[in-house]
């Protein structure tokens, strides 16, 4: 489990150093100038100069990354161009917004997941087995940006239960959980029912059988616990696109998050700040990612003795 351990941290330290200078060269590529868009189009060329200067944009892009990699050994992720704030502050206040919206879209997922793809494997080729599964296409197919404002018109307008944007409480947290939790949870009912019916057949389930266990404790106690292994990998890889959706959805719902922080630096050609929100939501990524290997090998001893030899 120790070379293991080493093995995966390894792994996710070269793909953070990647991330880095991937998410570097990227945005220093993107079209626009932010001393432009900070001092206007009517602003003199002097003026534009100097500030060019101040910010250390005219040194070669060389140097700007040793700067920007030396700021990062630190943990100082450096000032926004546009408020002169420290970066670190700008993220401290969003990620609290933004991981408030991903824990409830992933509890919103397994809530939803769970029961719709056990039924619909203990009721193979049923209706209801239908119905999930047309469930988890409409899911599927239904992208954020259209399913929140169908859900602001159907909840929030015609109805007025609930608020149409901002971070208010509890019930203004409803609507984008339920957008960001939708899609995961059809993804995860159709891979609960898969796994459930492939478990089902192997030959511990038929000795249950045998002994005269109602089919419930047979799913609850011994389908479930056996057929969690690639749940857990799916959720895994899902959190980071949660935490992508998790972007789009701060958008319609104009949620106080990273998101919202990301396509306002975007707009204002603020590299810095971009760079940051881009490198958390990578790292994490990274993380959750790493995270799951560990709890996969943890489970399933063959995993690690695999990587052993």
């Amino acid at each position: 489990m120790v070379s293991f351990l080493i093995s995966r941290l390894l792994s996710a330290l070269f793909v953070i150093f990647g991330v880095s200078c991937l998410v570097f060269f990227l945005i220093h590529l993107v079209p626009g100038d932010p001393v432009e868009v900070m001092l206007g189009e009517s602003s003199q060329p002097a003026d534009r100069e100097a500030l060019r200067v101040a910010l250390g944009l005219d040194q070669p892009i060389w140097v700007q990354l040793l700067n920007y990699f030396n700021g990062l050994l630190h943990f100082d992720l450096g000032e926004s161009l546009h408020s002169k704030r420290p970066i670190v502050d700008m993220l401290m206040e969003r990620i609290p917004a933004t991981a408030t919206l991903a824990a409830a879209g992933l509890v919103v997922a397994v809530v939803i997941a769970f029961p719709l793809g056990t039924m619909a494997a203990m009721k193979k080729d049923s209706a209801w087995d239908s119905g999930a599964m047309f469930f988890s296409l409409f899911g599927i197919s239904i992208p954020n940006f259209w399913m929140g404002p169908l859900l602001i018109l159907f909840f929030s307008l015609w109805l007025g239960w609930l608020p149409v944007s901002g971070q208010s409480g509890f019930a203004s947290l409803v609507l984008p959980a339920l957008t960001l939790g939708t899609a995961l949870a059809a993804i995860l009912a159709r891979m609960i029912r898969a796994t459930l019916l492939e478990v089902m057949g192997e030959d511990y389930i038929r000795t249950a059988r045998a002994k005269g266990l109602s089919e419930r404790a047979i799913i609850m106690n011994h389908g479930l616990k056996n057929a969690m292994l690639p749940v857990i990998t799916l959720l895994g890889l899902q959190l980071g696109a949660l935490l992508g959706g998790a972007m789009i959805t701060e958008i319609v719902f104009s949620w106080p998050g990273i998101g919202q922080l990301t396509i306002d630096a975007i707009n204002r050609r603020d590299y810095p700040v971009v760079q940051a929100c881009i490198l958390l939501i990578s790292l994490t990524y990274v993380v959750v990612n790493t995270l799951t290997d560990l709890v996969y090998a943890w489970l399933d001893p063959r995993i690690r003795l695999a990587e052993g030899s």
